[in-house]
C-alpha cells in the first residue's frame, strides 16, 4: 500500500478513528450494563470496526476511498 494522503489527511483520519473507537466503547459499555437494547451492540461493533480501520488508515497514510478513485478533501 502506497501512501496516498498527506499529513493533514493522516491526522484527520487518526483523530476520527480515535473518536469512533471511544464512541464505540461507550455504546458497548452501555449495552453491556443494560441501559440500551440489542441495537447498541450492533452500533458499537460497527463503530469499533470503522474506528480501527480509520486508525490504520491514518497510521499508514493510505485511504481506501482514494485507492478506489474517489476524490476526498483531505
Amino acid at each position: 500500500m502506497r501512501c496516498n494522503i498527506d499529513a493533514r489527511g493522516k491526522s484527520i483520519r487518526l483523530a476520527g478513528g480515535v473518536i469512533a473507537c471511544v464512541m464505540a466503547l461507550v455504546f458497548l459499555i452501555l449495552a453491556g450494563v443494560g441501559v440500551w437494547d440489542r441495537w447498541a451492540w450492533f452500533v458499537g461493533a460497527g463503530a469499533l470496526i470503522t474506528g480501527v480501520f480509520m486508525v490504520i488508515e491514518g497510521w499508514s497514510g493510505w485511504c481506501a476511498l482514494r485507492a478506489m478513485g474517489f476524490k476526498t478533501r483531505a
